[in-house]
């Protein structure tokens, strides 16, 4: 049974979410795997992933990892990531395409028209760091407000529920960027892309023990 298994669907480079882990617990049984044996029997889960959401949600059908996925999502530390964030909700306008429906709201596009105070216009996707404003939880501990992470996405969450939020970035309006429930805590950038402020937010993943 592994520590922590990080959930392959075959989107996304997951061997750098695994080395990130490894570096911050480097005694932990680490496995990417598509095996829903294999992440429905670990002690924590991380859900990674990159690409556009209807791709990545017909893989983790095919794989067969649907319900491995839920069933960890309600009793396990459980860490989603970029698409493994937008995954969690409820539709998706990239594709029209229903998530998994674990946390009420929708995924909605960046305006194509962007411009930030000087009058400039913004790229999107947003890639790229990004100052974050959170609120209190265990995985920001010992996280300054505003640290920067970092971001690849033209797509972010709109919660239904407000209480789910907890962080915020701006591009140019303020959009949100992480969300907790219970158990359950996913991120729209990169931790494993973002230095040592994103080993800080790992480190504290793979110690938390909720409630």
């Amino acid at each position: 049974m592994a520590d922590i298994a990080v959930v392959d669907y075959g989107m996304g480079n997951l061997r750098s979410v695994q080395q990130a882990l490894h570096q911050v617990a480097p005694a932990a049984s680490i496995v990417v795997t598509d095996d829903p044996l294999e992440v429905a029997r670990a002690s924590r889960v991380v859900f990674p992933g990159q690409g556009a959401m209807p791709d990545c949600m017909r893989e983790m059908e095919a794989r067969g990892l649907r319900e491995a996925v839920l069933q960890a999502a309600r009793n396990k530390p459980f860490l989603g990531i970029c698409i493994g964030l937008q995954m969690l909700f409820e539709h998706s306008a990239e594709g029209d395409i229903a998530g998994l429906g674990i946390l009420p709201g929708k995924v909605v596009r960046f305006a194509h028209d962007l411009h930030d105070v000087q009058g400039r216009q913004l790229k999107v996707p947003h890639m790229g760091w990004n100052q974050v404003t959170h609120d209190e939880h265990a995985l920001w501990d010992g996280i300054t407000q505003d640290t920067r992470f970092y971001f690849v996405h033209s797509y972010y969450v709109q919660p239904n529920d407000m209480r789910l939020v907890q962080g915020t970035s701006c591009y140019p309006q303020p959009f949100v960027c992480a969300v907790a429930r219970d158990n359950l805590f996913a991120v729209q950038f990169h931790p494993e892309k973002s230095a040592d402020a994103g080993l800080a937010l790992l480190q504290n993943f793979v110690s938390w023990n909720p409630v």
